[in-house]
């Protein structure tokens, strides 16, 4: 089967021309660099898009790229990337596919500007979100500055052309701080660096698992950083542990809190950061409307639940609306060093966003 053939539910062949315009707006944007704090450059090729297109659009006080339109279906995906530089370039593969090189192509260009030109041409809602990779501050303030939810979300973030994602675990980050009198280390006290280094293991041992759940299933305890030793005085010692756990739908984030405080001795944590796991059925009228458009444009849905947090999260938290997450590109190319798109991929997607957001309009 060739780059620009699939096969529909039916069995028959789809084809699908490389789309110029979508391509040239996509290498644009992967062309501009959009580290997160950055992003004002790319949110500008952005704007100049949508004005071209005679589309109202405005960047908001915190960077967001707003195009309001038909608020039955908000297209949303973030601008912001990861640091790395990877030199931007179309290349052939051996088989004669295009791809496309650069930072940020896959995580989550691709998911973007698919859907800036699905909007433009359905009419739906867009925004271009600041900040996802660091602390979705584009996303936050996204649903406090809405007066209204919209009918449906896409979130924008690589699934494939042919996957729609349905859920993400959630996140509980916080800080474990612990102070110990100093002393002299025959001492069979425990200082703070073992009340932490004991804290932290009874947390993994409280959410150890078998091997044979499936990782989405399960709580999984990360420490981040790890600072310890005896304070410029020479009066304490003290320890301070970055923790982050990743939260499945079984739980809540505050049920999480409660089992790691639980094993607290010495010492406290500070929670900053909470978000609640979210899990979509494929039944919603968004579900229905990907699977459908991924059938008409030659594919097999495949329905998929990730490990991370994305900005769905966000949205499920505040918005009562059917949502899905989709996108163009390999997922397991996020943030890597390879990162790269095929431009076929990206072609198929944009035509599934279209089909998909014609449905729910």
């Amino acid at each position: 089967m060739s780059e620009s053939e699939g096969e529909s539910a039916d069995g028959d062949s789809v084809d699908i021309a490389p789309d110029e315009d979508a391509r040239e707006l996509l290498i644009d944007v992967v062309d501009t660099p959009s580290v997160t704090g950055e992003e004002s450059e790319a949110a500008g090729v952005l704007v100049d898009f949508f004005e071209a297109h005679d589309r109202e659009v405005w960047v908001d006080e915190v960077g967001n790229v707003r195009a309001p339109a038909d608020d039955s279906v908000l297209l949303t995906s973030h601008i912001d990337t990861v640091p790395g530089d990877i030199p931007v370039r179309v290349e052939e593969d051996d088989d004669g596919e295009e791809l496309l090189w650069g930072r940020g192509s896959v995580d989550a260009k691709g998911p973007l500007c698919s859907m800036a030109v699905a909007a433009v041409r359905t009419g739906a809602s867009f925004v271009g979100v600041v900040g996802e990779e660091v602390d979705s501050r584009g996303a936050r303030h996204l649903v406090e500055d809405r007066d209204a939810e919209p009918g449906a979300v896409v979130n924008g973030e690589p699934s494939g052309w042919d996957g729609i994602t349905l859920g993400y675990r959630g996140l509980l980050a916080g800080t474990y701080v612990a102070t110990s009198e100093s002393g002299h280390s025959s001492r069979p006290e425990n200082n703070a660096i073992q009340d932490a280094i004991g804290w932290w293991s009874d947390v993994e041992t409280e959410f150890g698992h078998d091997e044979w759940v499936p990782v989405f299933e399960r709580v999984t305890a990360k420490p981040i950083s790890f600072e310890g030793g005896i304070t410029d005085d020479g009066l304490s010692v003290e320890a301070t542990v970055d923790v982050q756990l990743r939260v499945p739908p079984e739980y809540t984030t505050e049920e999480v809190r409660e089992l790691a405080d639980g094993h607290l001795s010495n010492g406290t944590v500070h929670w900053h950061d909470a978000v609640e796991p979210v899990m979509q059925s494929p039944r919603t009228a968004a579900g229905r409307a990907f699977r459908v458009a991924i059938r008409q444009t030659g594919g097999d849905p495949r329905l998929l639940r990730k490990t991370g947090t994305s900005d769905m999260n966000i949205y499920a938290q505040e918005w009562d609306c059917p949502m899905v997450t989709y996108g163009p590109g390999d997922s397991d190319l996020d943030h890597a060093p390879d990162e790269h798109v095929s431009l076929a991929e990206y072609d198929r997607a944009v035509a599934v966003l279209e089909a998909a957001t014609e449905q729910l309009q």
